[in-house]
């Protein structure tokens, strides 16, 4: 196998548990707020209004039709919309309680402490997100992985967004490397394997759920446990 020196990994939903974080938040937040007495009937209504969008946000704002500050105002009014709620009678600050709530947050997905403490005397390790720099920040650190990595790029820090090859141009000029050298892990086949392509380094694609996509990566696993016998 190849010699990689540089380790990349994804946040959101390779080793943060994004979808179990965001659940507890927003069941917590469907108590607090008495969200009933605002029309939507059941906390199941209001996660699966939720899920339908936010993802629609953030594939927005991925190829750059909605920015970090709309994104973020329109969040749950349209969430509140979708789930037969009351749009505009939205408690002040419920955008930042929820952003607060989930990013302290300590979930993570199984094995991802002890791949990340096994990698790291044998690599540099770091991270790429498209997540904003004060979130990515607070998650990583209430959830104990913070210690593990040596540069975080963001799409905030650097204006481009996975797959935008710029930002791990980005990371491979700060850390004066070669893609070559380059190992990408995460789990969206778009912004991560995709994006690693188009800046030729080498992917992990992390697919735990066996889902079945249009690209081919260098690797794919299931479970992260999985890294030991590839590095």
């Amino acid at each position: 196998m190849k010699k990689y020196k540089h380790l990349f990994f994804d946040l959101d939903h390779t080793l943060w548990d994004y979808d179990r974080n965001v659940a507890e938040s927003l069941s917590e937040l469907y108590e607090v707020y008495s969200l009933v007495e605002m029309g939507i009937p059941s906390f199941e209504k209001f996660f699966e209004s939720f899920h339908a969008v936010n993802f629609q946000l953030w594939d927005w704002y991925n190829v750059g039709k909605i920015d970090k500050d709309n994104l973020r105002k329109e969040r749950f009014p349209r969430i509140f919309s979708h789930a037969g709620g009351i749009a505009d009678g939205i408690p002040a600050g419920f955008e930042e309680d929820f952003m607060h709530r989930t990013s302290s947050k300590p979930h993570v997905f199984p094995y991802s402490k002890e791949i990340l403490g096994y990698l790291k005397d044998k690599y540099r390790i770091h991270v790429i997100t498209n997540g904003f720099n004060e979130s990515q920040a607070k998650k990583m650190k209430s959830s104990g992985l913070d210690g593990f990595f040596e540069l975080v790029v963001t799409s905030e820090t650097t204006g481009h967004k996975k797959p935008d090859p710029r930002i791990f141009h980005y990371a491979l000029e700060t850390l004066q490397t070669k893609s070559g050298e380059c190992l990408m892990i995460g789990d969206n086949p778009d912004s991560d394997i995709l994006g690693a392509q188009r800046a030729e380094i080498d992917q992990v694609f992390f697919n735990p759920e066996g889902r079945a996509i249009s690209i081919t990566p260098t690797f794919e696993i299931k479970h992260l446990k999985e890294l030991e016998s590839l590095l």
